[in-house]
Parts: structure tokens; C-alpha cells; sequence
């Protein structure tokens, strides 16, 4: 019986993969239409609560600035299937930061608005940055004139609607569902890796460590010191990721 209840548990796991791949394969038609009508841009400057809200609701959210995502129903496809219950965030321990959300929704609401989802934007395709000391985002370029689209990232599975990958040197989360750092990516949501959908419209399984070869902004170095080209050592990773597939 548990010989069999494990075989059955992993063909559900699975199952839950490839239905959030057909998810992200969904945003990536839309997202693909909305910015071939708006000269290769997303929108800007706004964040991806704004960006959700205002497509799932439209014209009744009362603000002009609400893109407009082809008058496609996106509620259904918000949450990965394996994240779907909300976060209880009154349940949260002192230390929150460690609270282990890798199989929970985040929840946002907006203008009385509330609504929640399990995947996350690449925030440098959506929102403009005005620190001068962060490297220039892509907010506001045409899509189509950049290079390597396939390793562009742009919503992922996630802890949070939209999120940063500062810097390349910036390390993994020590500890399983710290919200910092690379926190919010950076979550074994299936079986050491997530879900992405890149810049070209395809989707694929990324692997955890995987994280750091991708081309997350301008000047992100993929080959920087979290990756195999970079010298990496297996001990350099959390105990939670050393088994995870190398990049």
C-alpha cells in the first residue's frame, strides 16, 4: 500500500506539472498578443498587482491606465495547480521570513480588490526602476529587438506576483522559504525545479540552480559565481538544494 500510494502521489505531482505548463503556454499567448498591439512593450510603469487587477477586471476597474489582455479570461490560470490555498498570514510565526510558502498562493488585493496567484513576474519586463545603481531594466524596450528571448525569463512559478533578480553574486536562501533574496524563484514547487515561461513564448521546467544562467536583465552575468562556468562547489549551495541538477 505504500509502494502504491507513492507511485500514485507522483503521477498526481506530475499531472499538476504539466497542467501549470499549459497555464504559463496560455499567459504566453496572451502576453504574446498584448505586446505585439502595444509596439513590443509591456506596459509601464506598473507593478504586477496593478497589471493583474486591472486585466482581470477591465473597464470595471476604473482606471484608464488598465491594459487590456484581448478580453481573455485569465482567473483560471492565476495559480499553479500544486498552489493554490492562500497563505494564512495570521498563522505566520515571529519570523515570517522563514515560513515555508513553496505550495502557497500569494494573495494581493488592489482598490477593494483582492485575488491571488502562484506564479511571478520578471519585474524588469514591468516595471520602470529609477535607482540608478541597479543595472538598467529592459521597462519600455521592444521585446522583439532583444537577443536570446529563449533565456529571457518572464513569469515563473513564485511566492510573489512580480519580484528582482538583483545580482548574479547574490546567493540561494540558506534555509526553504526565506521571502529575500532570490526567496521568492528560488522554491522546490517540482521536484527541484519550477516552471518558466521565456520571452519567446516557450515554456520548460528550469532547474533551481539553473536560476542563475538566465538572462534576468541587461547585465546579468549568466555565468557568474553560482553557476558551473563561474566555479560553484557543491558544498557552496544550502543543504536543501546540494542534490538539485548542477548548471
Amino acid at each position: 500500500m505504500a509502494i502504491l500510494l507513492s507511485v500514485v502521489q507522483r503521477v498526481r505531482n506530475q499531472a499538476r506539472a504539466v497542467v501549470c505548463q499549459a497555464n504559463l503556454k496560455q499567459w504566453g499567448t496572451i502576453l504574446g498578443l498584448y505586446v505585439e498591439e502595444n509596439q513590443g512593450c509591456f506596459p509601464r510603469p506598473l507593478d504586477a498587482t496593478f497589471f493583474l487587477c486591472a486585466s482581470l477586471f477591465g473597464a470595471d476597474f476604473g482606471d484608464e491606465r488598465a491594459p487590456r489582455l484581448n478580453g481573455n479570461d485569465i482567473k483560471g490560470i492565476l495559480c499553479c495547480p500544486t498552489a493554490v490555498r492562500p497563505r494564512d498570514e495570521r498563522q505566520r510565526p515571529d519570523d515570517y521570513r522563514v515560513y515555508d510558502y513553496t505550495f502557497r498562493a500569494w494573495e494581493r488585493s488592489y482598490k477593494g480588490v483582492s485575488f491571488r496567484g502562484s506564479y511571478g513576474f520578471n519585474k524588469w519586463l514591468l516595471k520602470a526602476q529609477f535607482d540608478e545603481s541597479i543595472p538598467h531594466p529592459w521597462e519600455g524596450i521592444d521585446v522583439f529587438s532583444l537577443r536570446g528571448r529563449a533565456s529571457i525569463p518572464t513569469l515563473l512559478d513564485s511566492t510573489e506576483p512580480d519580484y528582482y533578480a538583483f545580482h548574479h553574486a547574490k546567493g540561494p536562501p540558506r534555509r526553504v522559504g526565506i521571502r529575500s533574496g532570490w526567496g521568492p524563484f528560488c522554491i522546490n514547487r517540482h521536484n527541484g525545479h519550477v516552471n518558466g515561461l521565456f520571452l519567446d513564448w516557450s515554456v520548460r521546467k528550469v532547474g533551481l540552480k539553473e536560476l542563475w544562467t538566465l538572462k534576468w536583465h541587461r547585465e546579468f552575468d549568466t555565468a557568474g559565481p553560482w553557476t558551473k562556468a563561474g566555479g560553484v562547489q557543491p558544498e557552496d549551495w544550502p543543504l536543501w538544494m546540494r542534490n538539485f541538477k548542477d548548471y
